[in-house]
């Protein structure tokens, strides 16, 4: 078979070194991959099929939180809000871990299902706290006073279980979905960049059905029969999942990524003293037929003193006897250069990722007290269901970027991808901004009508008010959030995929926490000079200042993040081949070099 492959093509024949994927992926029984069965839309389409129903768990859990939290644990708004920001903080970090262990032992495909596991414990879990009679929350009602204090041990036990398993279950299915396409195939790198704008649509349609139909059941049924529902779907979805297995591509753990970064930054201390070298003759790189998918980092220019752990310091002394915390390979370099050169993007997305945050807790209050009904048969919108519109902004702008903005920008640019990653995801904050003055408009006219009627406060306000923030910033999640995928998947090094998965995740849940402190340092100075912005209760708050300050505070920072990403310099990959040297773009706009 290995000497068929590379057998002259003949007439009518299809180049036979094409069926076969070689970018280091294997197939479900440790063999090189066949193209045509493997791979591709066909597996991809299992992995969205679980992250669907995932979507449908978490976020028929997640928008509702904050109303379970006050209405059945009866905490204060104030304590619901960060408890909810403090849960989603946990549930977006985790899967820094989750991403570790994929790439370095267990394998994205193994991690899948372990962490699916996982979540079906918690599930099962937040259902029996429901339904058991010795964790109720009370003896003979679904109301009370005083919920039971072995209730909410179950209940928050439960949530944090699936906290768990979203810490594996994202990171390792979003990259695994990824490793399904080849970056060396013209038409499968091309799908590839599509893949995210569609898998954030699979998302998105596991939202819309978690805000809608699970809200509706918690809502008119109660908790634990929608908590049952979500159980049996992802279980389901785990048996769908499991089937598509003879159709994966899979990509073998390579240990742990930060020992590498680890040696180049002891071998460039050491050799701190060791004068640069003239040419690149003098750095130390793997021979070509030691790469086993065929991929070098090309030298750059920047952070010139980590080079220094890849100088050859005399000749006489073969690279291979040496240590590797004491000579490191350039392409090693280029990876550690890769994520320092990612830190500033990470740090001046957060506010965008603060801004998203309001659309579970703020917002959602907003709409309990307002007029949810539709037409004249008295039917009341569930308040979560509401998110359904920030879904249908975010599924609308994914279509329409990737069927009409994609193909127009790159007649207009001739870059691949249309416009670069750095530019969609500033689009994306850019939406953030106008979501926090709209909010600010809407919640100073909500206000107002309290203020003229105090009995009937805002009830009197129509829920769509609501609309247009919902709306913005669900067109501002299919730039930036899709965007942040990409480019968390794309430039971090080949070996680090799920965490770079995990890196994107990790800017909501770091901006969770942050809007926790936020609202703490408010509420605290606010305060003391006058009433508080952020009250008891929302007829006692100050939302409108509030989302004024995030409306400025994101404008600042997008100044800067411009800046950043302006001067950022994408992964440049050497693909090695067997003719001569050319250049084409990558997909993030810089050069990918064949030699």
């Amino acid at each position: 078979m290995e000497n068929s492959r590379f057998d002259a093509k003949k007439p009518g024949e299809v180049n036979d070194e094409m069926k076969w994927v070689h970018d280091s992926s294997l197939d479900h029984k440790g063999r090189v991959p066949l193209r045509a069965s493997t791979g591709s839309w066909k597996a991809s389409f299992f992995i969205i099929a679980i992250e669907f129903s995932e979507r449908l768990s978490y976020f028929g859990i997640a928008t509702s939180l904050v109303l379970y939290l006050t209405k059945v644990l009866h905490q204060d708004l104030k304590t619901a809000v960060k408890n909810v920001n403090y849960w989603a903080g946990v549930t977006t970090l985790m899967p820094l871990f989750g991403g570790f262990l994929a790439d370095s032992y267990l394998g994205r495909y193994n991690t899948v299902i372990a962490s699916c596991i996982v979540y079906l414990m918690g599930l099962v879990l937040l259902s029996l706290s429901w339904f058991l009679p010795g964790l109720k929350p009370c003896e003979h009602t679904n109301m009370c006073i005083e919920p039971r204090k072995i209730h909410e041990v179950f209940f928050f036990l439960a949530i944090y279980l699936i906290s768990i398993g979203t810490g594996g279950h994202k990171p390792s299915l979003e990259s695994f979905g990824a490793d399904q396409f080849d970056d060396n195939h013209v038409e499968e790198r091309r799908q590839k960049m599509s893949y995210f704008n569609w898998w954030n649509c699979g998302l998105c349609s596991g939202l819309i059905l978690g805000v809608t139909l699970i809200v509706y059941v918690q809502d008119h049924v109660n908790w634990g029969a929608a908590d049952l529902i979500l159980t049996g779907v992802m279980a389901f979805s785990l048996l769908i999942f499991v089937i598509g297995r003879p159709s994966y591509r899979y990509r073998a753990p390579t240990g742990s990524p930060f020992t590498p970064m680890l040696q180049v930054l002891v071998a460039a201390i050491s050799k701190r003293k060791v004068p640069y070298p003239s040419n690149l003759s003098q750095f130390h790189e793997v021979s070509k037929s030691e790469v086993a998918n065929g991929r070098f980092l090309a030298h750059t220019e920047k952070l010139k003193f980590l080079d220094k752990a890849a100088i050859l310091e005399n000749e006489g002394n073969l690279a291979e006897k040496q240590s590797p915390w004491r000579l490191t390979t350039l392409t090693r370099v280029e990876e550690m250069k890769l994520i320092i050169n990612m830190i500033p993007i990470w740090v001046f997305t957060l506010p965008f990722g603060i801004c998203a945050a309001q659309t579970s807790t703020f917002f959602i209050k907003q709409g309990v007290i307002m007029d949810r009904k539709i037409g004249n048969n008295g039917f009341e919108i569930p308040p979560a269901s509401i998110y359904t519109l920030a879904a249908i902004g975010m599924i609308s702008s994914v279509a329409i970027y990737d069927k009409v903005l994609v193909p127009l920008f790159r007649r207009l640019s001739g870059n691949e991808r249309g416009i670069n990653i750095l530019q969609r995801i500033g689009f994306g904050m850019f939406f953030s901004v106008i979501t926090m003055i709209v909010a600010a408009v809407v919640e100073r006219k909500r206000l107002d009508v309290v203020e003229r009627n105090p009995l009937k406060g805002s009830l009197s306000m129509s829920v769509f008010w609501l609309a247009p923030q919902f709306v913005i910033i669900g067109v501002g999640d299919g730039f930036a959030l899709v965007g942040l995928q990409e480019y968390f998947y794309d430039q971090v090094p080949d070996s680090m995929r799920s965490l770079g998965i995990a890196l994107y995740l990790s800017v909501l849940g770091a901006a969770n926490f942050l809007s926790s402190l936020v609202i703490t340092v408010i509420d605290h100075v606010t305060g003391k000079t006058g009433k508080s912005w952020i009250g008891k209760d929302l007829n006692s708050s100050r939302l409108d200042k509030f989302y004024w300050l995030l409306a400025v505070m994101t404008t600042l920072n997008l100044f800067m993040y411009v800046f950043f990403a302006r001067k950022y310099s994408y992964k440049n990959v050497q693909k090695v081949g067997v003719a001569d040297c050319y250049e084409e773009k990558t997909d993030g706009g810089g050069a990918e070099t064949k030699v």
